[in-house]
C-alpha cells in the first residue's frame, strides 16, 4: 500500500499533464479563428472592391453607347444640313448663270442699268463664296463624324467577333462538362460560364473538388492568353441560412470564400495576368430560379471585353 506522500507524488504529474492539453487545444482553436477572421475580413474587402469594380465596368459601357448613340445622331443631322447646302448652292448657281445671261443681253444698254446689274452680279458672287466656303466646311466635319464613327463601328464588330471566337473557344474547351451543372452563354457582349455548386463544392464546402478543379483548369487553358478582358467571378448561395458553427457567418462569406477558392485555381493553373480578374460575393440575392435551390447554388465566371479603347474613340 502506498504511503500518502507518495501517492501524491505519483497523483500531481498526471494532473498536470491533464491541465496542459487542454490549454493547447484552446490556444490551437484560438489561432484558427483568429486566421479565420482575418481571411473573412480580406475577402469581404476584395468582395466590396469588386462589386464597385463591376458596377463601374457596366456605367462605362452605358456611357459608351449613349456616346455612340449621340455620334450616330449628329451624323445623320450633318448629312441633312449637306444635302440641304448643296440644293442651296444647285439654286445659286441656277440664279448665277440667268444674271450672267441678262449681263451679256444688256452689255450694249443702259451704262446705269449695267452697273446695276454688275453689283448685283457682284454680290451674287459673294453670297456664293460664302456658301461654298461654309459648305467645304461641313463637308469635312461631316467627313470626320462619318470616320469616327465608322471606326467606332469597326471596333465594336471586331470586339463582338472576338468574344463570339471566344464563346466557341470556351465551349469546345468544357464540351465534357456541360449537361454536368455547366452553360456557357453569351448575353449582351459578356460570356456567362454557370457552374452549379453541384460541380464545384462538397455541400458546405468552400474547396473545389477534383472534377470542378478539372473544369477550371480547362476554362483557364481556354482564356489565359486573351489580354482584351476582364474576368469576373460570382458565388451565388441559395436562401437556405448557415448552419450554427460554420466556419462562415453568413451566405455573403459563404459566396465570397468560393468565389476566392475558384480566382486561386484560375491563376494557379494558368498565365491570367491577375489585375484582370476580380472574384466578388452576390450571396442569396441574385437567383436565376426562385423555385430551385440547386441552380441558385453556383459560380459564374463573367468574361467581358476591355472597353477602354472605345472610351478613347469617343472622347472628345
Amino acid at each position: 500500500m502506498l504511503r500518502p506522500h507518495a501517492f501524491l507524488r505519483t497523483l500531481l504529474p498526471i494532473l498536470l499533464l491533464a491541465a496542459c492539453v487542454p490549454a493547447r487545444k484552446y490556444e490551437e482553436t484560438q489561432r484558427r479563428a483568429d486566421d479565420l477572421k482575418r481571411s473573412e475580413e480580406a475577402a469581404q474587402a476584395r468582395a466590396e472592391q469588386a462589386t464597385a469594380e463591376a458596377n463601374e465596368l457596366r456605367a462605362e459601357r452605358e456611357r459608351l453607347q449613349r456616346r455612340i448613340d449621340q455620334l450616330a445622331s449628329d451624323t445623320a443631322r450633318l448629312g441633312a444640313e449637306h444635302r440641304s447646302s448643296e440644293r442651296q448652292q444647285a439654286r445659286l448657281n441656277q440664279v448665277n448663270n440667268e444674271l450672267l445671261d441678262k449681263y451679256t443681253k444688256l452689255m450694249d444698254g443702259d451704262r446705269s442699268e449695267n452697273r446695276k446689274l454688275l453689283t448685283d452680279l457682284e454680290t451674287v458672287r459673294l453670297r456664293l463664296m460664302g456658301k461654298e466656303d461654309s459648305l467645304e466646311a461641313l463637308s469635312a466635319s461631316l467627313a470626320d463624324r462619318e470616320a469616327r464613327l465608322a471606326e467606332l463601328q469597326a471596333e465594336l464588330d471586331r470586339k463582338d467577333q472576338a468574344m463570339r471566337s471566344l464563346k466557341d473557344r470556351v465551349s469546345k474547351a468544357l464540351t465534357g462538362f456541360e449537361g454536368r451543372g455547366l452553360t456557357v452563354e453569351q448575353r449582351g457582349g459578356k460570356i456567362y460560364v454557370s457552374l452549379e455548386n453541384k460541380l464545384l463544392f462538397p455541400s458546405g464546402s468552400t474547396v473545389v473538388d477534383q472534377q470542378g478543379r478539372d473544369a477550371l483548369v480547362k476554362l483557364a487553358k481556354a482564356v489565359e492568353n486573351e489580354k482584351d478582358l476582364n474576368i469576373l467571378v460570382e458565388g451565388h448561395t441559395d436562401t437556405d441560412k448557415v448552419l450554427p458553427g460554420a466556419p462562415y457567418k453568413d451566405n455573403w462569406d459563404l459566396s465570397v470564400l468560393r468565389a476566392t477558392s475558384v480566382v486561386r485555381i484560375l491563376q494557379e493553373s494558368s498565365r491570367l495576368d491577375p489585375r484582370i480578374v476580380t472574384a466578388g460575393g452576390r450571396g442569396e440575392f441574385v437567383p436565376v430560379d426562385p423555385a430551385d435551390k440547386a441552380r441558385n447554388r453556383r459560380i459564374e465566371v463573367i468574361l467581358s471585353p476591355d472597353l477602354r479603347q472605345l472610351y478613347e474613340l469617343v472622347k472628345d
